[in-house]
């Protein structure tokens, strides 16, 4: 295995730069596993694919407006994306200027100062805030849209998943962003049922796959957590021989990692804490019934993931179809029911 295995063409064209509105008015291909069939839908058709008693799985992290911008003593512009909190006022964070070592002290514009304490791998370092910063990020802080969307936000809300409610991520968990009110309350009256997780999502939404051999990549840790609720109505909707459908790749690797935490195979336990999990091809699910996603970069781990659920060769064909038949890609794209 390759990380080349997982490579592709995209026009820069086919990069959505803008969201859809409303939001399930997004596009839905819709592949069935064990077929060579991609059915064109709506996103607002999604009960079409679903039956009564199924379960969706929705991640319901919100995004932290945890881009900022900062000075330092000498003047020089610094960068800040804070990815995960240690404890109040410490970060660890991606830092973006020159010579940005332990000592040193920046200003955050309209904020309070903060040294790096400590030094990882590559631009990551730990931050100490002098004052803690966390009430202050909506008042101080940008929302982190990904580096390949270009054009302005209008409306911060519109990078959040309408049932966002637990502050942590880095960046959304975008399979989510194509839900309105409205569908999840047509999806509730045909009998659909809607869990929620937690995972916050972090660097790895920013990190390339850059080794040759994937095995060889460090995934880096991300916070999750399922509630014993959810663990519960996981089980019982198994138990009943309905699907369990995870709503974006955080949802899989929240499910898989609860999966794995189970001494009973096939089973939900409730988890709270980090997960490592990196799901490449061989992979073998034991929750994951279906999944909704979006399309994703090349040679990205989230490419890997939905390759090891649907077999690469498959999703790869699938991709150069949308290509084709001109669907939006990546974060504010449109999206997939992989079945």
């Amino acid at each position: 295995m390759h990380t080349s295995d997982f490579d592709y063409h995209l026009p820069p064209e086919r990069i959505a730069q803008t969201p859809v509105e409303p939001r399930h008015n997004s596009r839905l291909m819709v592949l069935h596993r064990g077929q060579e069939k991609y059915v064109d839908s709506v996103f607002k058709n999604l009960s079409e694919f679903l039956s009564p008693g199924d379960l969706l799985v929705i991640n319901q992290t919100r995004v932290i407006p945890a881009r900022l911008f900062a000075r330092k003593v000498t003047g020089g512009k610094v960068e800040l994306l804070l990815l995960k909190r240690l404890a109040t006022g410490e970060w660890e964070a991606l830092v973006g200027g020159k010579h940005l070592h332990p000592g040193t002290r920046l200003t955050v514009e309209n904020g309070p100062e903060v040294e790096i304490t400590g030094e990882m791998e590559g631009s990551q370092r730990i931050l100490k805030f002098i004052q803690p910063i966390e009430n202050m990020l909506p008042s101080v802080g940008e929302m982190p849209l990904p580096p390949y969307i270009h054009t302005h936000l209008a409306d911060p809300e519109r990078y959040q998943t309408v049932y966002a409610s637990q502050s942590g991520s880095a960046a959304a968990p975008t399979a989510g962003l194509h839900f309105t009110p409205e569908l999840m309350a047509s999806l509730e009256a045909y009998g659909i049922h809607f869990a929620r997780v937690t995972l916050h999502v972090g660097l790895d939404t920013f990190a390339p796959v850059t080794e040759s051999n994937p095995l060889e990549h460090k995934i880096h840790t991300e916070w999750c957590e399922v509630t014993p609720e959810t663990a519960e109505l996981i089980n019982q909707t198994r138990a009943a021989g309905k699907r369990v459908i995870a709503v974006g790749t955080t949802s899989v690797r929240t499910l898989e990692s609860c999966a794995q935490a189970s001494e009973k195979p096939g089973t939900a336990v409730p988890i709270s804490g980090s997960t490592g999990l990196f799901i490449l091809p061989g992979y073998h699910f034991q929750l994951v019934d279906a999944v909704i996603t979006n399309f994703h970069l090349p040679k990205s781990t989230l490419l890997m993931l939905v390759s090891a659920f649907a077999g690469r060769e498959f999703i790869l064909k699938a991709y150069a179809e949308a290509v084709r038949r001109e669907y939006r890609f990546y974060s504010f794209g449109d999206a997939m029911l992989i079945l």
